[in-house]
């Protein structure tokens, strides 16, 4: 790009704007690479007046170029240290450090999406104005030819029309590391590396599906309990539960008592969070069916203000929300909550458990599946992560049941795994930390101990009616 004023060099557009405005430029480029695509083509560092979004705007497409991929905020920080270490910027420095921490703990979200149209709006705006310069000067020097060039590439900058991967021209980008930020569950098996590789990343969907009573909220509060434990703060939506009666859950299981007992023991439960470093945790209830992801979203966003960032969000859960678009049928309404879920994890970066009731086919099935999914399949399609539990009369009077890895698109599924389930202090724990099976070694497993059963059973007849 060049400027109108014939000195060869680019002028400060976002002068016109104020500082505030110009950080959220930046913001918006580090915090969106869709549309950080589309910037890079209609616009230049040099448009910043400020020099520390000049210098990290500079690193920041100086990486998109070479590698055809945009660094993370944590990679351009390291970048950046490495490029000023031994020089004497310490200003510099130092408001680039206050920038970036101020777009991690009081990120104010709700601005970017204005601004980034007012600015693409504006930055193509320059474009057009320039390439209007230079035709006028192609024009003057006979090449009548290039104007339609030109006119036509000013035309098609800063709008969205990737044409996806070049194989080998993009070859850099499918081998840049990207950052993974799991969030563990607390259960080995699914923590695994083959598996969830550490737990649910940033901007997964991982869905709990079980029949009813089963123990679908209390593996949300496990799942949340354990990222607490690990410094995170957790976001709990609850459709069915008061806040405090999910609170008393989540007291039960880290206090470890039993949710009766709990209210009697109101100080022992203050002094054991005294010596426990957590993280922090909000539990927002709706009632049922009121809530939408608009709702979601609007409510995230107040918390932002006010410095509070989740790194879990548990939503309990998202077959009771209320859809955006109503359908004749309720499967299209289900399917279009968990696309939304979804889409909302992606954009904000943050990864949500969510539960889903199964059918009434489920209740004896020795397995829950994804084809036992209530109401929508659609459901299955949308999730990162399916996990099932299942639970039998005889396995609930134990405290054991059985997890089942349904669907998992970054690792290993198909797997089963026993649990011990103890629902007076919503704990959920590997009944056996090295046990492993597949679907059909747990289905030849049941096969037998029915076979086994019967056998017994027409045995001890036979022996009753011997001694008749």
């Amino acid at each position: 790009m060049t400027d109108t004023s014939g000195q060869g060099t680019i002028v400060p557009h976002f002068n016109r704007y104020d500082k505030s405005f110009q950080e959220k430029i930046l913001q918006a480029l580090l915090t969106d690479r869709d549309w950080s695509a589309q910037m890079v083509e209609v616009m230049t560092p040099e448009y910043f007046e400020l020099k520390y979004l000049h210098f990290l705007t500079e690193k920041y497409f100086e990486h998109f170029q070479s590698h055809r991929t945009f660094p993370s905020i944590s990679l351009i920080a390291a970048m950046v240290k490495d490029e000023l270490r031994g020089t004497d910027e310490r200003i510099l420095k130092q408001q680039i450090v206050e920038y970036l921490h101020r777009i991690k703990f009081t990120p104010a979200l709700q601005d970017l999406a204005e601004v980034k149209k007012r600015t693409i709006e504006f930055c193509r705006k320059q474009a057009m104005k320039e390439a209007l310069t230079q035709c006028v000067d192609l024009i003057e020097e006979g090449k009548n030819e290039q104007v339609t060039e030109v006119m036509k590439t000013a035309l098609s900058v800063g709008v969205p029309t990737s044409t996806g991967h070049d194989f080998f021209e993009d070859f850099e980008a499918r081998f840049a590391s990207e950052t993974r930020v799991p969030c563990p569950t607390g259960i080995p098996q699914l923590d695994r590396e083959d598996v969830l590789a550490g737990g649910l990343a940033r901007g997964e969907l991982g869905v709990i599906t079980a029949n009813t009573g089963v123990g679908k909220s209390h593996m949300l509060v496990n799942f949340g309990a354990h990222a607490l434990r690990c410094g995170k703060n957790v976001l709990h939506y609850t459709f069915e539960l008061s806040e405090t009666k999910v609170g008393l859950r989540y007291d039960s299981n880290l206090c470890d008592i039993p949710s009766n007992e709990v209210i009697v023991n109101k100080e022992t439960v203050r002094k054991a969070y005294e010596g426990m470093d957590l993280g922090r945790l909000i539990i927002k209830e709706y009632p049922t069916g009121s809530a939408s992801v608009v709702t979601l979203r609007s409510h995230i966003e107040k918390l932002q203000m006010k410095g509070f960032k989740p790194s879990l969000i548990l939503i309990d859960y998202a077959d009771i929300m209320r859809s955006t678009r109503s359908y004749d049928s309720m499967r299209h309404e289900l399917k279009l909550i968990y696309v939304e879920v979804r889409n909302m994890s992606q954009e904000l970066g943050i990864p949500i458990w969510t539960a889903s009731q199964a059918n009434r086919d489920s209740a004896n099935s020795e397995i829950v599946g994804l084809e036992n999914m209530a109401e929508a399949y659609g459901k299955a399609m949308v999730a990162d992560v399916v996990i099932s539990i299942s639970r039998k009369a005889a396995e609930k009077s134990t405290g054991f049941g059985r997890l089942f890895v349904a669907k998992n698109r970054a690792g290993r599924d198909g797997l089963l795994f026993h649990i011990k389930l103890d629902t007076a202090r919503s704990k959920v724990s590997a009944a056996d930390p090295d046990e492993e099976q597949t679907f059909a070694e747990a289905a030849s497993q049941d096969e037998a101990y029915k076979k086994s059963r019967l056998s017994e059973a027409y045995n001890d007849l036979k022996e009753e009616l011997a001694t008749k």
